[in-house]
């Protein structure tokens, strides 16, 4: 938007709620949609009487769900049936998980469902939180450099995928009343989490009269491996988001010249 459209463009990291207070008050224009912990499997909603404006969607879904690392669903592709989990249990037991197969979690304070999925459909598991993400990305690597099995809670988009290929253990269809039944009682949810399309939102007034720069955020779309390239380069590389940004630029004009046309 600087450099094409010749705007100044500020960015400002905020919480969800302060977010949505800025944009109905004209002090943000735009708001990215975001899933992630600690909000297991929630979208971002506008709250109906603020002055918001759906800008269409972002290009990526997001989704939390049990995975496996690519080579032991190669050599077992049964795993990726949660029906034939217990059959697996004892490969993926480890010190931490009392004799049981362990379900990698991170931290404590995400909101997951992940207990009562064990509980409800009789696995003989337990999930052991490896404290923080940076704690259980770093214990996935190690699994993945020893080859050994694991079972971890995780989401995408993410660019722990670029380094450790992973596959989704499909547990029992996502439903809207298994959501509901869950949203009163999380203790008795038994089916997978749901998947988000995120959205982009801009505030009612800019999306109107916002010119060229509204414009060009409704057009801007990309895709989980577009935005997985840019995470893992700040997280890997420890670029600074301009300098992760400038790289996928210049890697991918035949993407953002369309957003500028």
């Amino acid at each position: 938007m600087e450099h094409e459209l010749g705007y100044r463009v500020d960015t400002v990291q905020v919480d969800e709620v302060p977010a949505w207070d800025a944009l109905s008050q004209g002090r943000g224009g735009r708001d990215p949609g975001g899933l992630g912990p600690p909000r297991a499997g929630a979208a971002l909603r506008p709250a109906t009487r603020r002055p918001s404006r759906d800008a269409g969607p972002l290009g990526v879904s997001g989704h939390i769900g049990w995975w496996v690392p690519k080579y032991f669903a190669d050599a077992h592709p049964d795993v990726l049936d949660w029906k034939n989990l217990n059959k697996y249990a004892a490969q993926l037991r480890t010190p931490e998980s009392g004799g049981k197969g362990q379900l990698l979690d991170g931290s404590p304070s995400y909101v997951t469902h992940d207990k009562a999925l064990v509980k409800n459909l009789n696995l003989d598991y337990q999930v052991v939180f490896a404290g923080s993400e940076a704690a259980q990305i770093t214990q996935i690597k190690q699994f993945a450099k020893d080859r050994k099995p694991f079972l971890t809670y995780w989401y995408e988009p993410q660019w722990l995928f670029n380094e450790v290929p992973m596959v989704e253990v499909k547990l029992p269809a996502y439903s809207e009343a298994c959501g509901t039944k869950g949203e009163k009682d999380p203790d008795s949810v038994d089916c997978a989490y749901p998947t988000s399309e995120l959205k982009k939102y801009l505030n009612a007034g800019f999306s109107r009269k916002g010119g060229d720069a509204a414009s060009f955020l409704k057009k801007f779309r990309w895709t989980k491996k577009d935005q997985n390239e840019v995470a893992q380069l700040m997280a890997e590389d420890k670029l600074s988001a301009e300098d992760a940004a400038e790289r996928w630029v210049k890697r991918h004009p035949d993407v953002w010249k369309k957003w500028v046309a």
